[in-house]
Formats: C-alpha cells, structure tokens, sequence
C-alpha cells in the first residue's frame, strides 16, 4: 500500500509536471508493448472465434505483468532501503504514483482549446481538440468544439483522475498501474468497428468493469463541485445546481453509448444546465449518440470555464478523498 503523504506527494508532483515527454512514462511502455504483441497476434489468429480468444491473451499478457512487475519494483525498492538512501526509493514510487494520474495535462489540453475559442480562432481549437478526443473535429462549429471539451473534462476526470486515485487508495501502485494497463487497452483496441470488434473485445469490457465503481464516483464529485462552486459564485443557485447536476446524471447517465462515461457527462450537463452529446462523425461514420441535459444555457464559452472550475474541484475533493482512505487503511 502507498502511504498518505506519499499519495499527496504523487498528486503534487503530478499538478506541477504532468506528463513531460523528456521523462520516461510507463504508460508509452506499455502502449509499445501492446502494439508489439497486437501484430505478433494478428499473424497467428485470424478467424472471428480466434480473434476474441486472441483479445483475452493480449489482456492477460498486458495487465498481468504490468502488475506483478510493479510489485516486484515496489518490493525491490523497499528491500533496496539499506543500500541506497530511503528517500530514493520513495522518490522513484512517487513519480511512478504521479503518471498514472493526468490532473494537469486534462486541464492544459482542455485550457488550450478554451483560449483558442475565445481568441476566435477556430481552426486552432479544432486541432487542439482533435488531440483530446475521438470525434472528427473539421465540422465542427464554436459550440461543438466546446461541447467536445467539456464532455472529455467529464469522462477524463473519471478516467484520469479519479479512476487512479481510487484504485492507488484501494491497493497501491500495482493495483493503479493495472488500471492504467487497463485503460490503455480500451484507448488502443476497444473500438467497435470492423477492425477491433472481436480482437479488442476483452480489453473493452474489462475497461468497462475497472471503471464502473470510479465513473459513479466522479458523477457525485460533479454534483457536490457544482454546490461547492454555485457557493462561491451563486449562493442563491447552490442547491439548486446540485440537485439538477444528480437529477439528470441519475435520468440521462445511462444514454451513452458506454455504461460509464454518460455518468460524469451528465452531471457536468445538469451542473451546466445545458445540454451535450448528441450525433457526431468518428473517422467518418456518424454515430448517432442520444443527447444528455437539458438545453436552457446559451453561452457555451462561459459554461466551458465553469466547467474547467468544477474539474477542478472535483480533483481536489478526489484527492482529499483518496489520502483520507489510504490514511484509514494504514491504521487497520
């Protein structure tokens, strides 16, 4: 298990670096790793039925030894603690702690797109937002960028924040760069098109169970967050905003296409008071997503700075949370 204030140090580190490209990331390791096997795969299993069994071995060969490696590099560590200064090792075990979290590359990306819109420049935020999501940006519009922007704020708070935060609490740096295994399997294999439909099955589903228990979590952090923020800005609105925020996460949470994702995007829509989803073109095909919230907010750009602040909120309150679990743990 990882200490409390190692936990707050990772979410320190994590807030003033992120992830710079000139350090070594584990999660391009395992990117690689999963390319690598995917076409050694490909060359063996070829058939439907294959292609599914194929998806298994490429989960079980990824997840498994990004665990029992990391214990291993825990465990080396802390038998290392005589022979090499004690603050090295948990140095090393903070900044691996720190890069299964992305508070601050989700709010960078996220910040550059919302500049961009402001300063009217429409095509600089098509391609900033063509960085953070899967949608094809060229159609675009002002608002449809910024709907984009707040949705992936949503989903990523979950999956970026909150999700390794929740399983660095519950069972360490292993069971945390698991998860990160996890979800890099579902973000290179788990489309649902004709290339990944059976091969990247597995990795999809397992996506969907590691994140069922974090995405709730985010959609209650939203509602509180809309609560904290309406406090600061508009205390008459407070109650009400939260209310509405858990209101339409509980009525619309389950229209997206995925069991999890929908729940932090509807909160954040019912926090917003607007409406997001709807149809969009991915790599050309349309997909015809049903729409989450109701449409009363006008101002995108505003809504999208209140969105980039009750993120925030949420991160802090998720880390607050975290530190507090893993500091009970070690009493017990």
């Amino acid at each position: 298990m990882i200490g409390p204030l190692e936990l707050l140090a990772a979410c320190a580190l994590d807030l003033a670096i992120g992830d710079p490209h000139w350090a070594p990331h584990p999660v391009r390791v395992i990117g690689k790793a999963i390319s690598t096997l995917e076409r050694f795969l490909r060359r063996i299993f070829t058939s439907t039925t294959s292609l599914r069994f194929a998806g298994v071995v490429l989960v079980l060969c990824i997840v498994l030894p990004v665990y029992f490696g990391t214990e291993l590099i825990v465990a080396a560590v802390s038998k290392a603690s005589g022979r090499v200064p004690a603050f090295l090792g948990t140095a090393f075990v903070i900044y691996l702690a720190a890069t299964t979290i992305a508070t601050r590359e989700l709010l960078r990306s996220a910040h550059l797109v919302i500049k961009s819109i402001a300063k009217g420049d429409l095509e600089a935020a098509r391609r900033d937002v063509s960085m953070i999501v899967g949608r094809d940006p060229q159609g675009l519009s002002d608002t449809g960028v910024l709907k984009a922007t707040i949705e992936t704020l949503a989903e990523n708070l979950s999956d970026g924040i909150v999700a390794p935060l929740f399983y660095l609490a519950l069972g360490g740096l292993p069971l945390a760069m698991a998860y990160k295994a996890v979800n890099t399997l579902d973000s290179m294999v788990g489309y649902k098109n004709e290339k990944y439909r059976y091969f990247g099955w597995a990795g999809a589903r397992l996506d969907d169970v590691a994140n069922y228990l974090p995405a709730r979590v985010s959609g209650l952090l939203i509602v509180l967050s809309a609560f904290v923020v309406n406090v600061a800005t508009r205390p008459a609105d407070s109650f009400s905003a939260a209310r509405r925020a858990f209101r339409i996460m509980m009525r619309d949470g389950r229209k997206h296409p995925s069991p999890n994702s929908g729940v932090p995007e509807a909160a954040m829509a019912g926090a917003l008071a607007m409406k997001l989803g709807g149809p969009s073109t991915y790599g050309g095909v349309l997909s015809s997503k049903a729409f989450i919230g109701d449409g009363e907010r006008k101002d995108p750009l505003s809504a999208s700075y209140e969105a980039m602040t009750i993120v925030k909120v949420s991160c802090v309150l998720a880390m607050i949370l975290a530190v507090t679990v893993t500091a009970l743990g070690g009493l017990l």
